[in-house]
């Protein structure tokens, strides 16, 4: 009778255990459901056509299939996950053309992050090609340490890490290889 008792008490307590695991495995899907906020944005535009002036005169025109504004957000952003195409203009008018596949632009630091198919083309026709590339906006600077392909009149060259400002008047490039004319 004994055992029979202490079977039936068994049975008792491990029911009870199971009953409050799968209990607590519940209220702890729910607890951290409460620690996830959610990510939406705050603006969302299709088929954008930006053009930004100084001073009566445009400086970029941006074109973007499809725009996300994350402005209320500690550290704000807006991304182009259908890829943008930005036309800059310098102060003599001279354009510089970029492309990407993706981009996302950073408020606070005024850093834009291009993605997948980078190009850049300046209007005397130099041509820069890589996956990835950062433009300071701030100090009108294009940055990278992926690989890039960099075609003008005089060649084309291969490297892995460039830097050039906007008009391509400065270039710093690292570990360069190509073939280029001489003018002798």
């Amino acid at each position: 009778m004994n055992l029979l008792k202490r079977h039936k008490i068994l049975n008792l307590v491990t029911v009870f255990a199971v009953t409050l695991f799968f209990g607590c495995e519940s209220n702890f899907k729910e607890v951290q459901k409460i620690n996830v906020t959610e990510f939406t944005p705050s603006g969302d535009a299709d088929n954008v056509d930006l053009k930004y002036t100084d001073s009566g005169f445009i400086k970029v025109v941006l074109l973007s299939p499809k725009m996300l504004d994350f402005s209320t957000i500690d550290f704000p952003f807006t991304e182009f996950p259908k890829g943008i195409d930005v036309t800059l203009y310098d102060n003599k008018g001279k354009k510089t053309r970029v492309t990407s596949n993706y981009a996302i632009s950073y408020k606070v630091t005024g850093i834009i992050d291009l993605q997948g198919k980078v190009k850049i083309v300046s209007e005397k026709g130099q041509m820069l090609e890589t996956e990835q590339m950062y433009y300071d906006q701030k100090n009108e600077w294009f940055f990278t340490e992926k690989r890039f392909k960099f075609t003008d009149e005089k060649g084309s060259s291969n490297g892995q890490g460039i830097d050039f400002s906007k008009d391509f008047k400065i270039i710093n490039s690292q570990r360069l290889t190509g073939e280029f004319d001489s003018a002798e």
